[in-house]
């Protein structure tokens, strides 16, 4: 038997669980392509010979790295399927796997933990590649308290990372996304978010090293200097800076990350403030935007609408058990019961107390100005003076990961349209376009993403991240993983917002393995020259293309021509 993706208990259950039970049409076996069985066979063997035979999975112990969110899982042709899994445990062990993968051509698909939900999790982008699952990469090289970074391994989760931190009263907050299982690596590479101010995480990236194709490693920045004392403090290098090539790429294996966090402050104002109606998200961006960019909100904000929130506190059948979408006078009744606002915006003030308090205080003079309608509230938790405050010490709904403390917190949500008698698997399928922050294209957009919806009798679900020049919406959709009619319902919304989305000039920030090719097409600048650029860099680095082909629409020389061909881009 292979060890644990976890070693702790909670987390191992519920990831057993998760991917066991989504399971609705069983596996069937799948060669990597142009691959014949007699070299898969013989390149099997030699992974073995490189990790242990339990490091190697394949049959009915690939039920771990399937999407269990798949939208086609029962049409063979677009469902996306490992032909077997390998788990190195070092870079000596990793280096030999991509020398088998050399030899015999198999495709790799690289992920740490592979919990990308609802983008695609562990599942390829090409069918048949061997999954290379990092997990047991997982050592903390160094957590620097005076400078608040930490060196770790693909395989170490935000869960890792705080408690590495708190067992040994280190006064620093690793900013943690709504998960703590998935990777810090991974989330970072794929340009995920937090809500501390290191919350932009790919932003706080300084040092990190990557495995080429062919075994060769490098290193970025001061990283790359021998014996360096600034390999993590400075972003500043000789010559151009190449961190950027390794997020959400294929050109390599990311073996290690250096990542700033937040000193522990002496305080933190959990700070929150929601509206009644539905167009008042345009006071909001209009009103918070400019906060966000003069410094006076230096972190991020995050808003929720109200059918998220519900999400978080039962299953619609309980809210509203009519076909249809839930009816706005009964939204506006769940607000009343919840005490809650249609939108419901939090963020966090960290710092000197008393700097803090003037900054609330600022902020509320802008507030009840410019936005009277809504609700402010800010509650703060202090340290004494030239004391540090200790997380633990801010309880819920204030602390958590506004404080760097992870959790599964938001995993039911996605169970929210399931039957009330406890049939069905809970799934969820994103949109998340970046947008301009002005109130006017936030309230134009979400007025058409909630007609989309609509339309498909499904509730408008979503939140929003605001930074200082750009909102990322998130359009969620949950569904019932085992009800055709929700699966077309959400890749037909899905298909429709990105069609909105691409008149108006909007990506994602993040894809689904199945919507890659689709996103990447809108980088269309001199007939896609990016792509070209990139896939040139690709052919170098990767000439047998093993690496993740079709990663972000990036595709090897190899799998090229084909692939345009099939998804006609």
């Amino acid at each position: 038997m292979p060890t644990p993706a976890y070693k702790d208990l909670e987390y191992q259950n519920t990831h057993v669980t998760l991917f066991k039970n989504s399971i609705t049409v069983p596996l069937t076996p799948i060669l990597p392509p142009g691959v014949l069985r007699n070299a898969f066979d013989a390149a099997i063997q030699q992974y073995k010979a490189v990790v242990g035979d339990d490091q190697v999975l394949q049959g009915a112990a690939l039920e771990e790295y399937i999407d269990p969110y798949e939208l086609w899982e029962s049409e063979p042709a677009k469902r996306k399927m490992a032909s077997a899994a390998v788990r190195p445990k070092d870079i000596d062990e990793l280096k030999k796997v991509l020398a088998v993968s050399n030899e015999y051509n198999i495709p790799l698909w690289t992920f740490s933990r592979g919990k990308n939900l609802g983008y695609g999790g562990p599942a390829p982008r090409v069918n048949g590649s061997v999954a290379l699952d990092l997990h047991r990469m997982d050592r903390i090289l160094e957590v620097n308290e005076e400078y608040a970074y930490a060196v770790v391994e693909p395989g170490v989760t935000f869960t890792d990372l705080y408690e590495y931190c708190a067992k040994r009263g280190l006064k620093v907050w690793p900013s943690v996304p709504s998960l703590g299982w998935g990777s810090v690596v991974g989330n970072t590479l794929d340009r995920g978010t937090g809500f501390t101010p290191t919350a932009t995480h790919h932003q706080y990236i300084c040092g990190l090293e990557a495995m080429l194709a062919n075994g060769d490693v490098v290193r970025s920045g001061q990283f790359a200097v021998s014996n360096s004392q600034s390999a993590h403090l400075s972003k500043f290098t000789f010559g151009p800076s190449i961190e950027g090539l390794f997020l959400q790429s294929n050109l390599g294996v990311v073996t290690k990350l250096g990542i700033w966090l937040t000193p522990a402050p002496q305080a933190y104002m959990s700070c929150s403030f929601d509206m009644p109606d539905f167009e008042d998200i345009e006071t909001i961006v209009d009103v918070f935007g400019p906060m966000r960019r003069d410094g006076l909100l230096p972190n991020t904000c995050y808003c929720s609408n109200i059918v998220e929130w519900l999400g978080m506190m039962g299953k619609r059948q309980e809210m509203w058990p009519k076909p249809g979408p839930i009816p706005e006078w009964r939204l506006k009744e769940l607000q009343n019961e919840l005490g809650f606002g249609y939108w419901n915006l939090k963020f966090g003030l960290y710092g000197a107390r008393d700097v803090i308090q003037a900054h609330y205080n600022e902020v509320k003079k802008v507030l009840d100005t410019k936005a009277p309608k809504g609700r402010l509230q800010g509650q703060m938790f202090s340290a004494k003076d030239w004391e540090k405050l200790d997380p633990t010490s801010v309880p819920d709904p204030h602390g958590g990961f506004f404080v760097g403390m992870p959790s599964l917190w938001s995993l039911p949500m996605v169970k929210f349209r399931l039957p009330k008698d406890g049939s069905g698997i809970g799934a969820h399928y994103d949109y998340s376009p970046i947008i301009p922050g002005s109130g006017r294209e936030v309230l134009e957009w979400v007025k058409t993403a909630r007609k989309i919806y609509e339309a498909e009798n499904f509730d408008l679900f979503c939140d929003f991240f605001m930074h200082e020049r750009h909102v990322i919406f998130v359009s969620m959709m949950t569904f019932d993983k085992t009800n055709p009619k929700d699966r077309e319902a959400v890749e037909c919304m899905f298909q429709s917002m990105f069609a909105e989305g691409k008149k108006r000039g909007y990506s994602k920030y993040r894809s689904h393995v199945n919507a890659m090719d689709q996103v990447a097409s809108l980088y269309d600048f001199n007939d896609h020259a990016y792509r070209r650029f990139v896939e040139t860099l690709k052919d170098a680095v990767d000439p047998k293309g093993i690496l993740s082909p079709g990663k972000q629409g990036i595709w090897p020389k190899r799998f090229r021509e084909n692939e345009r061909l099939k998804a006609n881009l």
